[in-house]
């Protein structure tokens, strides 16, 4: 399994900004086998995929997030990262890196089953007050 450690989750207003952070485990951090993203969960609701990117680079979003976040991965730092823009009270979620052997041009695919990766992150939390 690839280990992963969320960072830069916070607290911000409407409309705010806020980048997300996921440092993967060197040893098995390998792009060419590998869809990785990012989903969520609010308090009472259930997971859901926010956005995924595959070993070609290709990538999805949720329908809505579409136009506001961007997931992006640097493969010289084994970091991947979700910036988020135009923030609303309804993105308010625990935020959760996931990783998981999948093929290429899967990234709609892989945005599909996100939330039962094989690999996440501990989550960390992003508040947004309106």
């Amino acid at each position: 399994q690839v280990q992963l450690v969320e960072s830069g989750g916070g607290s911000v207003q409407s409309g705010g900004s806020l980048r997300l952070s996921c440092t993967a485990s060197d040893f098995i951090y390998d792009t060419s086998v590998y869809c990785m993203g990012w989903f969520r969960q609010a308090p009472g609701k259930e997971r859901e995929g926010v956005a995924a990117i595959d070993p070609d680079g290709s990538t999805a979003y949720a329908d809505s997030v579409k136009g506001r976040f961007t997931i992006s991965q640097d493969n010289a730092k084994n970091m991947l990262f979700l910036a988020m823009n135009s923030l609303s009270p309804e993105d308010t979620a625990m935020y959760y890196c996931a990783a998981d052997v999948c093929l290429t041009g899967d990234a709609v695919q892989a945005l599909g089953v996100i939330t039962s990766f094989g690999s996440r992150g501990q989550g960390t939390q992003v508040t947004v007050s309106s």
